[in-house]
């Protein structure tokens, strides 16, 4: 692999947030503070990580990403209209009657999701079908999950984490987006999953903890985790529900917002601001 870019990362993930806001504030309404969250580690992996073919999204030998967190679909499908999977002029029919992006991640829908998402703790369980299938098949990519902290409140996601241990799969690679709120309030208030890492380590888990918005570091993550052989590994992403968002970073009820066309705009113009301060 070619050595990452730091500054174009930033960029990246930077973009990821503009395109996404423009998007939730033409439909008026949206999962904003989960995607905000996740816009970082987007961008590392698409930016730099996975092996992909915007040209080809069922190449055989391309890594595969779930997000189980499916209502941040907003900030995935921006990722994906940047790097050319579809025009970018789609992603202001979201959640609309006919659009190739729903509200939710849907595999059949629209080009470069891999699995359909949504229905909180069930991505564990196709991500590591898929790791399982494909190491089945002698391949060697990767399967990259993104898990919210709110969502480990789900006893499936520890079955799965009991399951990806037994069998040994390196292959994938689990991100926490923990972001320390879900959709009602805090996590610690609504079912306190206490120390995150301790939990996966005691299933047997790789365990790396880095700044959640720091695109290089995470990359850098990902390196290591690469290098736990035998096992898989998880990457705690520590983050702020709703980053880089004027109107919902630092709001407990960010979740799902309704969103004014002057919130957009305020919102938009500061990361343009950011955007420039990167050039």
């Amino acid at each position: 692999m070619t050595e990452y870019n730091k500054e174009e990362l930033e960029r990246f993930a930077a973009n990821i947030r503009l395109k996404t806001l423009g998007a939730i504030t033409k439909r008026g309404f949206g999962h904003v503070g989960g995607a905000m969250s996740i816009a970082d580690v987007l961008a590392a992996l698409y930016g730099y990580v996975m092996r992909i073919d915007p040209k080809n999204p069922s190449w055989e030998e391309r890594d595969w990403l779930v997000c189980s967190k499916g209502h941040a679909g907003p900030a995935l499908y921006a990722a994906l209209a940047i790097k050319g999977y579809f025009d970018e002029k789609v992603l202001d029919t979201l959640n609309r009657g006919g659009t190739i992006l729903p509200s939710h991640c849907d595999r059949n829908k629209t080009p470069g999701i891999d699995m359909t998402t949504g229905s909180l703790g069930q991505g564990i369980s196709t991500a590591i079908g898929v790791a399982l299938g494909n190491r089945l098949d002698n391949k060697d990519n990767y399967t990259y999950l993104i898990l919210g902290d709110g969502e480990l409140n789900e006893g499936q996601i520890w079955e799965g984490a009991m399951f990806a241990n037994h069998f040994k799969l390196d292959n994938l690679i689990v991100f926490v987006d923990y972001n320390k709120q879900q959709l009602d309030g805090y996590t610690k208030d609504i079912m306190d999953i206490g120390d995150i890492g301790a939990k996966f380590a005691a299933f047997g888990w790789d365990v790396i903890k880095v700044d959640g918005h720091n695109p290089a570091a995470i990359c850098d993550a990902v390196k290591e985790a690469k290098s736990a052989a035998g096992k898989p590994s998880v990457i705690i992403l520590d983050t702020f529900k709703g980053r880089g968002c004027t109107f919902a970073e630092g709001l407990l009820d960010n979740h799902h917002m309704v969103v004014s066309e002057e919130q957009g705009r305020t919102a938009m113009d500061a990361v343009r601001q950011k955007l420039s301060e990167l050039e």
